[in-house]
């Protein structure tokens, strides 16, 4: 296979979160501009000719970070840590980027006024399934990240429900007893009759650089990411 050309920088395809990160790097004299149409996903930056720039996905950047595919990508720390499987992220945070802040947490319904913690949780669980004759049903799009939190606390009794759509809405619809989700202000969860554990918060993410450590670094790759890095005070 032969070595990368250029060095591949992944940002975000939409969204505040695209916004956001072009203002960063346009504000560090590293401007991007999208390579043709402005509604294609490619791009390139004239302070460094010798990057390659590609719009993703957050979730799409944080896979392709995992792999080696890029390397580097503007994504967050939920997604980084939710795609390693075993807790071995294969990405290193470089600089956090101070925006798109939010929480992975452990919500259960309101009404759960006795459940407080996650050792609450567990004592739930096991009553859960002695009465139900099923485990208590967790909605989440974050199924690695939930299965090492709940893990610590051990925590079994319970299944994964994957979601697809909007995760808060899944225990006032009955397809799942409690939630982990992302949250920034707690605001929808409020809003669904949700509160968070008192030790709910698996982890704090926010928009963060980040390069892969699978990814081919050949030398003058390595000298275009110090360049970059450079611009933005590293």
């Amino acid at each position: 296979m032969s070595e990368p050309q250029k060095l591949t920088l992944a940002v975000p395809s939409k969204g505040r979160l695209m916004e956001r990160t072009l203002e960063y790097f346009a504000d560090a004299g590293l401007e991007i501009k999208k390579s043709g149409s402005s509604r294609g996903y490619r791009g390139e930056m004239p302070a460094a000719p010798e990057a390659d720039v590609v719009f993703m996905s957050a979730s799409e950047i944080a896979s392709a970070l995992h792999h080696g595919r890029i390397h580097l990508g503007v994504t967050g720390e939920d997604l980084i840590n939710e795609e390693a499987a075993e807790a071995k992220p294969m990405a290193t945070p470089l600089k956090p980027l101070g925006f798109g802040e939010a929480n992975v947490v452990v919500a259960v319904p309101k009404c759960w006024v006795d459940v407080r913690s996650m050792r609450d949780l567990g004592e739930v669980g096991f009553q859960f399934r002695k009465r139900h004759q099923r485990r208590m049903r967790v909605a989440t799009k974050y199924t690695n990240t939930t299965r090492r939190y709940f893990t610590e606390y051990g925590i079994a009794d319970y299944r994964i429900v994957e979601s697809l759509g909007a995760t808060e809405g899944t225990p006032a619809s009955g397809t799942a007893e409690l939630i982990v989700d992302i949250t920034s202000t707690g605001a929808t969860l409020a809003a669904n009759a949700l509160k968070i554990l008192d030790d709910g918060v698996i982890l704090t993410s926010e928009a963060t650089l980040f390069a892969a450590k699978d990814a081919d670094w050949p030398p003058h790759i390595r000298a275009t990411e110090n360049e970059i890095l450079g611009k933005l005070g590293l």
